[in-house]
This record gives C-alpha cells, sequence and structure tokens, in this order.
C-alpha cells in the first residue's frame, strides 16, 4: 500500500517553509513581509491539508537570525503573515519551529538534527514519527524526516535531482493532487 493512501487524521505533516511555502532567494534571506512570497498552489494545498492531517507544523532553519542579517522580530512577522494567510485561505499551521544556529554550531536544533521534531512531540505528545510526513526541498530536510523514522517527499522546484525520498514530486501543489487522486 502507497503510503499517501494510509494519511487520515492520525498522521502530523512536517513542512520546511523556503522553497516549499514560499519561494526561496537566491544567495539571501526572507527578512520581512514584503520579501515573501507564496509559491504557486501552496494556500489551497495548505487548506486540503488542513483537513487531512491531525497536525501541521512547519519546520525551519533559519541562520539569518544567527548571522545577524534578520532579528528574531523580523522573522516572527514573516510568520505571523504567513499564519494569517494561510487562515484567511481556509488552511492552518499548528506551530512553527524554527533553528536560528549556524551550520557551523552543528546544533541538533538545525535539522538534519532532529531537535525541532523533538520539540513539537513534546508540544504535541499525540504525534507518532511512524504516522508523520516531511516534505522539504533539501538532501537536510529528507534526513531530519528519516532519522525520527518518517516518510519523506522531495520537492524538484523545476530542478533535476535525485534524492533518498520516498517520493519525489515537482510541489507541493502536485503532493496534493497525488494524495487526492491516490
Amino acid at each position: 500500500m502507497n503510503f499517501l493512501e494510509q494519511i487520515n487524521s492520525d498522521w502530523t505533516l512536517f513542512l520546511d517553509r523556503d522553497g516549499v511555502i514560499n519561494k526561496k532567494r537566491d544567495n539571501d534571506y526572507v527578512k520581512s513581509i514584503e520579501e515573501f512570497e507564496f509559491i504557486e498552489g501552496v494556500l489551497e494545498s495548505l487548506k486540503v491539508f488542513s483537513e487531512l492531517f491531525g497536525k501541521v507544523v512547519v519546520v525551519t532553519n533559519q541562520q539569518g537570525v544567527g548571522k545577524g542579517i534578520m532579528t528574531e522580530s523580523n522573522l516572527q512577522e514573516v510568520h505571523g503573515y504567513m499564519l494569517e494567510e494561510v487562515k484567511k485561505h481556509g488552511g492552518r499551521i499548528d506551530q512553527i519551529y524554527f533553528a536560528p544556529h549556524l551550520a557551523s554550531e552543528n546544533s541538533n536544533d538545525r535539522k538534519p538534527g532532529t531537535g525541532m521534531g523533538l520539540k513539537a512531540q513534546i508540544d504535541f505528545p499525540e504525534i507518532d514519527f511512524e504516522k508523520s510526513l516531511l516534505i522539504g526541498d533539501s538532501e537536510s530536510d529528507i534526513e531530519f524526516g528519516t532519522k525520527l523514522g518518517m516518510k519523506t517527499i522531495m520537492l524538484k522546484n523545476n530542478r533535476e535531482i535525485e534524492s533518498k525520498a520516498d517520493l519525489i514530486c515537482q510541489n507541493l501543489k502536485d503532493v496534493k493532487d497525488q494524495i487526492l487522486f491516490k
């Protein structure tokens, strides 16, 4: 049985942010609401995912904070905007976890470390990683999900890639369509 066919309200969806929910900025960080741009089809997809999954959680590395390029307050403004827009379109995100650490710090909170997933499980004890799906656009996202025993989907975003993920899809809309039309 394809794992997409098993998804129900017992499942938790873990989403990376940049490159999954919003467009990545080349060699830069999303530092303000003005720089935050939803990827086409994401808001509609999040509405569907909110109906399917028991929990929807965002896990995002944000070393721009650690580098001093932006403040935690800037990040909270961006996340507040994102949550409001998702809600306006009928979706929900239950919690956002972020790692402000520099890659050089080797923090377990930063993906591929498992810290953000473990924090989510403390906040939501009903989370079962074997009934969780991680959707990301980098191998560190996939490694994070795999280490915790989740199913994983890599988003190509029009790139030619290989991945250890359980499934490779074009974007979040593609994932939604595959779940709905399984």
